[in-house]
């Protein structure tokens, strides 16, 4: 018994490795080339910050990481995530790994976008940058629906505050694929079918935009035709998807009216939408965890997804 510990143990660990390896992997977005980017000597950093959370910095390589739920539970529905950061960062734990960990658990496919940043010099017009990866991530998961044992039709966007706006910029300018493109992927739709806003960031207009974004996406002299382009309460139309909206009344980085305007935008084109408005949390709370009344979302998410998958018809 004695001899036979030390293979049964080394057997063991390998059994465990590989089985952690399987629950996700990592895809980029582009093969070869990628498309508005030019040489520059920024270099992509993902560190640590003073609280201890992960992050990144200067993306320059673009990609998704896939978390699936176990075959037996999936419920078929999949969603990508786009962490924020003011454009600036990507708080990529927090508002990224954690979604993707609690969506398998309720049977949903978490895929976190690390997509680029549009204050790199790397960008050719740094605004387009973002749009591309998203998009690019929905095409690519609707490519591999059948694989990763996604209903095609279920595939959602969730982002949290400028994450949020990435989000819900997909879900107001999207395509419905290139027929005629080389590249298999690009002939996929690039429309979401759902919508998760966490604390979102919405409108660039004044009062309520949160300018440090806007900024960042824009520039600090945007032209007046970009700023009404990204103002995305203002891009809604019949075929927006329906959104499920979290913000907390107590958030002072992003003013609710966001989410409101947002809201009221998806009623007057008769979309369905669920808002809820915490009392406390603060901004930038990712899954809430002792964050007072924000802390249920997640289970009110869930039931929503369970409504998208049951009850709504589109």
């Amino acid at each position: 018994m004695k001899y036979l510990k030390a293979p049964l143990l080394l057997l063991l660990i390998v059994f465990v490795f590989q089985n952690l390896k399987a629950q996700h992997y990592t895809i980029p977005l582009w093969n070869g080339e990628i498309p508005n980017s030019q040489k520059s000597g920024d270099i992509e950093k993902g560190q640590n910050n003073a609280q201890g959370l992960f992050g990144y910095n200067l993306v320059q390589n673009p990609d998704i990481k896939v978390f699936l739920p176990t075959k037996k539970y999936s419920t078929g529905q999949a969603v990508i995530i786009c962490p924020g950061g003011g454009y600036q960062g990507l708080a990529y734990d927090l508002e990224g790994l954690d979604y993707a960990k609690y969506l398998n658990t309720i049977g949903v496919a978490g895929i976190v976008l690390k997509y680029r940043l549009p204050v790199s010099k790397s960008n050719v017009i740094p605004y387009k940058s973002p749009l591309m990866d998203v998009q690019r991530a929905i095409r690519i998961t609707r490519f591999n629906a059948a694989k990763w044992n996604i209903d095609p039709k279920k595939i959602g966007v969730m982002g949290s505050s400028a994450g949020g706006h990435l989000a819900s910029t997909a879900g107001t300018h999207f395509d419905y694929g290139n027929a005629e493109a080389k590249d298999s992927i690009e002939k996929m739709s690039c429309r979401p079918d759902f919508m998760i806003l966490m604390y979102p960031v919405i409108t660039f207009t004044e009062p309520y935009t949160h300018k440090g974004s806007r900024d960042n996406l824009l520039g600090k002299n945007a032209d007046p035709k970009l700023i009404n382009e990204f103002s995305n309460e203002l891009q809604v139309k019949d075929e927006t998807p329906p959104a499920f909206i979290v913000c907390a009344d107590d958030d002072t980085g992003v003013p609710d009216e966001n989410s409101l305007m947002f809201y009221a935008a998806l009623r007057k084109h008769h979309i369905p939408g669920e808002m809820h408005i915490y009392c406390s949390g603060g901004h930038g709370f990712g899954l809430a965890v002792n964050k007072g009344g924000a802390e249920f979302w997640p289970q009110a998410c869930h039931e929503w997804l369970k409504w998208l998958d049951t009850k709504y018809k589109k």
